[in-house]
């Protein structure tokens, strides 16, 4: 641990100390004044954004007006990542120049008039691209605020041996995360799930986080939003590592375990079945498939294992069921438990992620830090006979917006 913390400590120190040379050199030739100027502001924007850091967690952010709270974190993280990006061309920068007198030392070291001295400087392409870089950070993760409600519909076919015939033709509708306590349009809301109700779901699906900590975050106008998802099979859904309220601090222990009634109850009031460790069986014709849901189950040390798989099982094995859907939150799940002991399950759903709400998400490329976390972290994965779908959110967290990777409405078709 601390090893980690001091690699962290380390490439924040060489990302402020690369900007801050980088900056004073692209302004070193202009007017005193403006020099100053610049580098006042450029010193300013950095003491602002640390004491926003550091600070987060006890400044009140409900007080502070939406516009104003979403462009200032929008800023600071692209701010910040504009400096690891600079910290990467420059450092690149250097190695070339490390790499050239290198060469150049050993090939003229016998030559008297060799000046193996003089160093190299730093071409101006290379400052220039990461000045570019470093802006286009800033402007690409303020603009990216725009994005949070532009929710994409998400269309998979899926084909599997074991499903019942009465099932093909079967239309899933999956969303996840949705994190009520970041939203702030109410109408932006709506409309994302009246988009849900327009894909015509024969069952809708739930795979947690339906608030950031605390269940007051739904309001009685977005538990009758939510209350508007209806389907012929009914909607389900399950609990994410959000919901228990375990990243805020509580007055005593009954109080945490208020919240998480008050927030079952929530899915109940909205019509949605919540499922905690425990299977139903759905019925088409004469088939059936299972749906299973458990609780927060996560590979990851710092994420709750709060599901039992055993107990989700009970009765099951006995009801000789084809075919079997999971819900499970977090989608290391799939790969720690599900493919290696239960077989059985031909499709797992699951959120988390949020494709990290940022990225390069398209049909023919995909990439987002969130993938040296997590193997599965966005769409469809397929081993042997077993199927995982990882959503990328409908809500978000955090930063207040999506960069690269949209909100999604999952349509899954069963042929």
């Amino acid at each position: 641990m601390k090893f980690r913390f001091l690699i962290i400590l380390t490439v924040i120190g060489l990302a402020e100390y690369y900007s801050f040379t980088l900056v004073r050199s692209m302004i070193r030739n202009m007017a005193p004044t403006w020099r100053t100027t610049l580098l006042t502001l450029y010193v300013s924007l950095t003491a602002l954004s640390w004491f926003g850091l550091i600070f987060f967690r006890m400044m009140n952010w409900a007080n502070f007006p939406h516009l104003l709270r979403n462009i200032y974190v929008a800023f600071v993280l692209g701010f910040a990542v504009g400096k690891i990006l600079i910290l990467l061309v420059m450092l690149l920068d250097d190695l070339r120049r490390l790499l050239t007198w290198t060469i150049t030392s050993f090939a003229y070291r016998n030559s008297p008039s060799a000046n193996t001295g003089v160093t190299v400087d730093r071409s101006t392409f290379m400052k220039q691209a990461a000045l570019v870089l470093g802006g286009l950070s800033v402007v690409g993760f303020t603009a990216g605020i725009t994005n949070r409600y532009k929710y994409r519909v998400r269309r998979s076919k899926l084909s599997f041996k074991t499903l019942p015939d009465a099932f093909k033709g079967l239309r899933i509708v999956q969303i996840s995360d949705i994190h009520t306590g970041s939203f702030d349009n109410h109408a932006a809301v709506a409309e994302g799930i009246a988009r849900v109700m327009h894909q015509k779901a024969d069952i809708i699906l739930f795979t947690g986080d339906l608030v950031n900590n605390m269940a007051d975050e739904v309001d009685d106008k977005y538990l009758e939003i939510f209350s508007r998802l209806k389907a012929p099979m009914g909607v389900y859904s399950t609990l994410g590592n959000h919901d228990y309220g375990d990243y805020v601090q509580w007055p005593s222990h009954q109080a945490k375990k208020d919240n998480l009634e008050n927030l079952k109850a929530i899915h109940a009031k909205a019509g949605w079945r919540l499922l905690m460790n425990e299977h139903i069986v759905l019925e088409r014709g004469n088939d059936k498939i299972a749906l299973v849901g458990i609780e927060n189950w996560s590979a990851k040390a710092n994420f709750p294992k709060y599901g039992d798989m055993n107990k989700a099982y009970e009765g099951l094995e006995d009801k000789n069921i084809p075919f079997k859907i999971l819900l499970s939150h977090d989608p290391s799940h799939w790969r720690e438990e599900v493919v290696s002991k239960y077989k059985d399950i031909q499709l797992t759903l699951s959120g988390h992620t949020h494709g990290m709400q940022f990225g390069v998400d398209s049909k023919w490329f995909k990439w987002s830090p969130v993938q040296y976390m997590y193997n599965e972290w966005a769409g469809i994965y397929t081993e042997n006979e077993q199927s995982l779908y990882v959503n990328r959110g409908f809500g978000f967290l955090g930063y207040p917006g999506r960069l690269g990777v949209l909100p999604e409405i999952t349509v899954l078709d069963f042929v």
